[in-house]
């Protein structure tokens, strides 16, 4: 039986660092248009080691947890189930705490992507270029394994790097090429550039950018804009950003903690333009 919208309830953001994160701003937002003013949601600044005792501690009145790096394969072991899409790409960012007790893990950031490009009218691409080969990388080719009906082509560092998004392409049934980053440029003339890469890396190519671009979905939010998205949006193509998919991936993690659906996108993406508007 799910808590009443009067009960206390607790959930939070894990991670290291944990002081950028705006997910309390986001959830906060959400409980305030849900009218769930009992609820409360905060941020521990929590690594690998401390995670379990962290879990352990945890009573009846947490609803759930969001976890961002280094936690979300670390958590897997501490669960007890996790849903096909975290399974898919060993990660978890999404602990509901059940009132049976069972802890469960999901992966929010796939169907997140998903909804922030459905958002801006793309359902279906027939092919894809991804910017990096991180952790965020793999997410990436897994929302494309639903969307992309085509090769993607993934511009990477080095051969280790592609030798991984090649094993995840396997494992996520996605017609995965690797190119040496030297020629990063060329992903820019895809239907659809997935950039995962840190601050800053991408701000070389912005001058490369096509007179005609199509769609750019950059997962960075701050500082934003990139200037590759700045140049991008210059040259009237489609930008999804960071924040889309930060506000799409919290809607998600809102709706299953709280039973409560359908979450308040709009509320969510004001309160986060704000804080970052602060900044």
């Amino acid at each position: 039986m799910r808590a009443r919208a009067t009960d206390a309830r607790r959930a939070a953001v894990l991670g290291k660092p944990i002081a950028h994160s705006l997910s309390p701003v986001l959830h906060r937002a959400a409980y305030e248009e849900l009218g769930l003013t009992d609820w409360s949601y905060d941020r521990f600044e929590i690594d690998e080691a401390a995670l379990p005792g962290f879990v352990a501690e945890l009573g009846p009145e947490w609803a759930g947890l969001s976890l961002t790096m280094p936690l979300k394969r670390a958590v897997i072991p501490l669960l007890d189930e996790i849903s096909e899409t975290a399974a898919s790409v060993e990660a978890v960012n999404t602990v509901v705490l059940a009132q049976d007790g069972r802890r469960l893990g999901d992966n929010t950031d796939i169907p997140g992507m998903i909804a922030a490009l459905r958002e801006r009218g793309i359902e279906q691409v027939d092919s894809a270029a991804i910017l990096g080969a991180g952790a965020t990388a793999s997410s990436a080719l897994a929302a494309l394994a639903r969307i992309c009906t085509g090769e993607v082509v993934a511009y990477v560092r080095s051969e280790a790097r592609a030798a991984e998004m090649r094993q995840w392409g396997e494992r996520l049934d996605v017609e995965v090429r690797t190119a040496d980053w030297a020629e990063a440029e060329r992903a820019l003339h895809a239907p659809l550039v997935i950039a995962t890469t840190p601050a800053g890396t991408t701000d070389a190519l912005a001058s490369a950018v096509p007179e005609r671009p199509a769609t750019l979905f950059d997962v960075l939010y701050d500082p934003w804009p990139t200037a590759l998205a700045a140049r991008w949006s210059m040259f009237g193509g489609a930008v999804v950003s960071g924040l889309d998919l930060l506000v799409h991936q919290a809607v998600l993690q809102v709706e299953q903690m709280t039973g409560r659906a359908p979450a308040p996108v709009e509320a969510m993406r004001k309160a986060g333009e704000r804080a970052l508007a602060n900044r």
